[in-house]
């Protein structure tokens, strides 16, 4: 101990005897006077400018670093101050990637998708690369879901083999990051540090900006780095994402992130915060930059997309109150002010005429009437809802704090299909909720008999931790009763969707060119406005109905096909001309 304090006390004095000479030199130097650098101040100056970052790190900030002066001044109210987010102690090139390469694994919804190009855009500005092949991979990064515990499993198993993974990587090359993002790395953080002690990153939906600063400490430490913050106005709204499939004729563009709705089963208030919108006119300005780049269809994102608000400085609508639909209550107060999703749909949908615009995911109490009637009068607004019923009985839609009853529901569909006849309706259904009973289920197959949809999304009842339902109820339903209902909502969805589909054969629809089909390289697949998916042969066709021009089908044409078969998945046609949205709708008002 004795030895440890006169080590301790020699560099102490050292370090006091260097700064009494430096300051000596910059005081000579200040009078005029010129001197012989001092050897060892000469010396230190050079081991400084040596340091690495973790040295600077372990000298840490001097007082200097935590105060400036600055001429004083008053300060106004509504003053923009400019907020320094940088270190002053590091600099901003310890940040950077230099080329290092990362790999993305996207699990779960499109917002996962478009999150995952918002991250792409950040790393690509801080010098980092992109690797399709994970072997040659510097940094992994899992965009998680957490709304089932099936997606969580998934994320448990995938870590399991990339552990393996970054446990081989040889010493000659940089060690493997493994970057874990998203819902579940904000519900499962502390889980996550102690299960898999393998994951060097985690951050949480509204903490993408900070990921560079993350990767890097846990590069230079060798320990794991978190921030899973919530924030109440992150939106993004000034990264322009970068798209990850370039060649795709579809995108994803969000306009809001969080949700108020706090349904009973749901987790997603919890892992993405509270409902916030992107200012409207950045929402026109990445639309109008994807159809300059080709893109022909455009999906506005968001938890509860059809609640879109604008109150940024651009809303000039401070007295607009949110109008709902007829039977629905919420359990939050009606809001008020800035700019609604009906001015958003219509400005998107005038910004770029050519371009398809859908919208998901919504929820059924806010679809108001200037919403239905924009969806009607443009004809680049596709005529396809998402309209998520989640149960057809009204105790259970009760518990699950949906906020209507069986009837209203039924009542909207009504009213919808009356402002849109020939609309596509898709949904989602939950089997064994908490407390659900033979009876209830059955008004829940009665309901999916009784509308009859395009697309469902079926699932059995996945209890989350945080959520209401977790709180107040038991998840008393067995799997096996759970799995035979599932079954039996995908029979009766199949076979209403196959009499629907039905209709569409004879007819002459729109469709957008996707791909090529997965089971022949001779046909293609598009979707039509509804969303359903139609397969047409390859064909060389006549770019309009009165030139003699022909050109082949290719990904991102608009292509006019007479459907000629049906089943509840698909359809399949025989593709007549290429065409337009306008010229589509023109010809057929004429």
């Amino acid at each position: 101990m004795k030895l440890h304090w006169q080590m301790v006390s020699r560099g102490l004095r050292q370090h006091w005897r260097n700064q009494s000479n430096a300051a000596a030199s910059a005081a000579t130097s200040t009078g005029g006077n010129t001197t012989a650098a001092d050897p060892q101040t000469t010396t230190t100056n050079k081991s400084s400018a040596r340091e690495t970052f973790v040295e600077r790190i372990v000298r840490g900030p001097g007082l200097k670093d935590f105060f400036t002066v600055k001429t004083k001044q008053k300060l106004n109210i509504n003053d923009d101050l400019p907020v320094e987010s940088n270190i002053p102690y590091l600099s901003s090139i310890d940040f950077d990637g230099h080329g290092r390469k990362v790999h993305f694994e996207v699990y779960g919804c499109q917002m996962n998708t478009n999150d995952t190009e918002v991250v792409w855009s950040i790393l690509q500005e801080h010098g980092y690369q992109r690797s399709q092949d994970i072997d040659n991979a510097d940094v992994i990064m899992l965009v998680t879901c957490a709304v089932r515990d099936g997606a969580e499993q998934k994320i448990w198993n995938r870590l399991k083999h990339l552990r393996a993974l970054k446990d081989r990587r040889g010493g000659k090359r940089q060690p493997l990051q493994l970057t874990l993002l998203g819902c579940m790395a904000e519900r499962l953080k502390e889980k996550l540090l102690d299960q898999e002690q393998c994951v060097d990153v985690i951050a949480g939906p509204d903490s993408y900006k900070d990921l560079p600063r993350l990767l890097a400490v846990a590069r230079h430490y060798g320990n794991s780095a978190i921030n899973v913050l919530l924030s109440l106005d992150e939106t993004y709204a000034d990264v322009m994402p970068v798209r990850l499939n370039s060649d795709s004729p579809t995108a994803f563009v969000s306009i809001m992130r969080g949700c108020d709705n706090m349904c009973s089963y749901c987790i997603v208030p919890f892992t993405r915060g509270r409902e916030r919108s992107r200012p409207l006119e950045s929402i026109v300005r990445e639309v109008q930059t994807l159809h300059e780049q080709g893109v022909k269809e455009v999906t506005l994102l968001g938890q509860n997309v059809n609640s879109y608000r604008d109150k940024s400085s651009s809303g000039q609508a401070p007295q607009a109150v949110g109008s709902m639909a007829t039977g629905f209550s919420t359990v939050y107060k009606p809001k008020t002010g800035g700019l609604p999703f009906s001015v958003l749909l219509q400005s998107v949908a005038e910004a770029v005429p050519e371009m398809r615009i859908r919208f998901t995911s919504p929820h059924p109490k806010d679809f108001s009437d200037e919403v239905l009637h924009i969806i009607r009068d443009y004809p680049n607004v596709c005529k396809q809802l998402h309209l998520p019923a989640q149960s057809g009985n009204t105790a259970v839609l009760s518990r699950m704090r949906r906020g209507y009853t069986r009837e209203a529901y039924l009542e909207l569909v009504t009213h919808i299909r009356r402002i849109l006849p020939d609309v596509g309706l898709s949904s989602d259904f939950i089997c064994g909720f908490c407390g659900e009973t033979e009876e209830e289920f059955e008004d829940t197959i009665s309901l999916i008999d009784s509308v009859r949809y395009n697309v469902a999304f079926l699932f059995a009842y996945s209890m989350r931790e945080k959520t209401t339902a977790h709180r107040r109820y038991v998840d008393d339903v067995p799997a096996a009763v759970k799995t035979a209902r599932l079954t039996r909502m995908v029979q009766a969805f199949r076979e209403g969707a196959t009499q629907l589909h039905k209709r569409f054969v004879g007819q002459e629809q729109l469709i957008l060119i996707e791909g090529k089909s997965k089971r022949s390289e001779s046909y293609w697949f598009g979707r039509n406005d509804a969303n359903i998916k139609v397969i047409v042969p390859a064909a060389a066709l006549p770019t309009t109905q009165s030139n003699g021009n022909v050109k082949d089908i290719n990904v991102g044409d608009f292509v006019v096909a007479r459907i000629v078969e049906s089943n509840s998945q698909v359809l399949k046609g025989t593709p007549l001309r290429h065409s337009s949205i306008g010229d589509y709708h023109r010809s057929n008002d004429s």
